[in-house]
């Protein structure tokens, strides 16, 4: 590094710890009142800056990348999924692009679990009628949700995200199934007692919950599109947790409301934080606000690590976090 300190624009408030750090090592800018910025205000953030720490609300596309000044030299995304970044276009541009993959994965795995127990034992529900003041004692017809011992999962992504769920739902005694881009190998199958399937549509047929922990990508863009939910047993639970674009929200919204499916469990949305109307009102609907890495831990270690990627790839390195086109 040369004795100026790189300037830095980060576009969203961070735990304190994590800027204190940035003031120390950067010419930090911090955004104080934690408003998303509009396109103006990133295009004249890339204009004179070295580096953009950017989150999931905004969207760096081809044409703000085509605007950014000289100096920008790395985009270090604060989060894991970078469907936000044209990754193409920053690379043509001699831009690297670097997230923070690993610390999410636990928890993430966690509220995967969680909304799994929600929906399948109609939690909320439950809780709600309870802080109502509406119990009015116990029935042995009330209330009845789903056993989770014995039942199939099937898990769409075995990444870390994915592996991490499947170790806890095999702890709950559910049978543990995934499809993936290629089979994650026999160790990892041994380990997690996991079953592949080679047919997205086979095993969509056949499970009684559902996962969604992929990426979103072109490839990935409504991956259980309208023809695939009808594939699904009516009983059958969809939990989401990786994007919401994965799914074909009106489509699902369609089934839900129509008796289709057996519930839903979603932290995110297709169309974020627009949340289809429908599905507020849909009692087997268990709805997060995209809370699912929200923990202390994992938005410290986020930061931890963007200032890593940030101050390995300025010293002159390859940062441990690059994200090339090629990845996705």
């Amino acid at each position: 590094m040369t004795d100026r300190k790189p300037k830095v624009v980060v576009t969203r408030k961070l735990p304190e710890p994590v800027e204190a750090r940035m003031r120390e090592l950067f010419d930090v800018v911090l955004n104080d009142d934690d408003r998303p910025m509009d396109a103006a205000a990133l295009a004249a953030a890339v204009a004179d800056t070295d580096v953009l720490v950017p989150t999931i609300t905004d969207q760096i596309d081809k044409a703000l990348i085509a605007a950014a000044g000289p100096r920008l030299r790395i985009i270090a995304n604060f989060g894991a999924g970078v469907d936000h970044i044209d990754v193409e276009a920053a690379h043509a541009r001699g831009i690297a692009v670097t997230n923070t993959p690993g610390v999410l994965t636990e928890d993430t795995a966690d509220m995967t679990m969680a909304l799994i127990m929600a929906v399948a034992r109609r939690l909320v529900e439950g809780a709600n009628i309870a802080q109502a003041g509406e119990f009015a004692g116990w029935s042995p017809t009330w209330m009845l949700g789903k056993r989770l011992r014995g039942a199939s999962l099937g898990i769409i992504g075995m990444g870390r995200i994915g592996q991490a769920l499947a170790r806890r739902a095999r702890a709950f005694g559910l049978a543990i199934n995934y499809h993936n881009r290629k089979p994650a190998g026999r160790l990892i199958e041994e380990e997690l007692g996991a079953t592949y399937w080679e047919s997205l549509d086979q095993m969509l047929a056949h499970m009684d919950i559902i996962s969604l922990n992929c990426p979103h990508t072109p490839a990935t863009y409504h991956l259980l599109s309208a023809r695939r939910l009808k594939l699904l047993q009516p009983h059958a639970i969809l939990v989401n947790t990786a994007r919401g674009e994965v799914i074909d929200e009106a489509a699902m919204a369609n089934m839900l409301q129509a008796g289709e499916l057996g519930g839903a469990g979603l932290d995110v949305f297709e169309h974020e934080p627009t949340i289809n109307p429908r599905l507020l009102k849909l009692a087997n609907v268990v709805l997060l606000p995209h809370m699912s890495s929200a923990t202390v831990e994992a938005r410290i270690e986020m930061g931890e690590k963007v200032m890593i990627n940030i101050r390995t790839f300025l010293d002159g390195h390859k940062p441990p976090d690059r994200v090339i086109p090629s990845m996705l």
